[in-house]
């Protein structure tokens, strides 16, 4: 079979990535693509496991030690879930990847921007289409005070560090322009959808 194509989803908190790439998965699957819907930290047992330690706030973690966690929970997913998914011929839409710990870990809390970028080099998969959704910081806010849900350690970081997150994933996006698409994320749900088709279908052709 033809290798599939990754497609990974980013920006800050209450961008609407997750409802997205839900959304995204269901157009390709409905366009007789397979299709594999997955997230991180996370999308594998191991990368799971510590996905609990690094959102659940009980540990302060240093930032390269956060960042290292970061990316044995992304090796794992990689060699479990997405390469074999790939080389099965299925697309692959994933909710985050490698750019958010170079923007949260990197920007945010000030790791190594270099060690990020050899670490995301060692990865055995490259996404092929990543969709950056855009959103000012006053509505990242508004939108994680509506969720009445209890805050990951991330969002309760506040203001200022959502302000180094937009300012980091507009930098990343713009040194990459043939894989980084910018898109605004504060219109209606149905609207940054279909504006998601059309960006993957101009880019992918799916």
């Amino acid at each position: 079979m033809p290798a599939g194509r990754f497609i990974t989803l980013e920006g800050g908190e209450g961008g609407g990535k997750s409802t997205q790439a839900r959304r995204l998965a269901d157009a390709l699957a409905a366009q007789g693509l397979p299709v594999l819907l997955t997230r991180e930290p996370g999308g594998a047992p191991g990368a799971e496991h510590l996905r609990g330690l690094l959102l659940g706030g009980s540990i302060d973690w240093s930032a390269p030690a956060e960042t290292l966690l970061h990316f044995a929970a992304r090796a794992e997913h990689v060699e479990r879930t997405i390469l074999p998914a790939l080389e099965a011929g299925i697309w692959v839409v994933c909710d985050r990847f490698a750019d958010s710990t170079m923007v949260y870990q990197g920007w945010g809390q000030g790791a190594d921007k270099g060690a990020i970028a050899t670490l995301t080099g060692l990865l055995r998969a490259r996404p092929d289409l990543t969709l950056v959704l855009d959103v000012p910081v006053e509505v990242s806010l508004a939108r994680l005070a509506s969720r009445g849900a209890a805050a990951d350690r991330y969002e309760k970081l506040g203001a200022p560090f959502f302000a180094a997150i937009r300012e980091g994933f507009l930098a990343v996006a713009a040194a990459e322009p043939a894989r980084c698409v910018v898109l605004d994320g504060t219109p209606d749900e149905a609207s940054v959808a279909a504006a998601i088709l059309a960006a993957v279908r101009e880019r992918l052709g799916a």
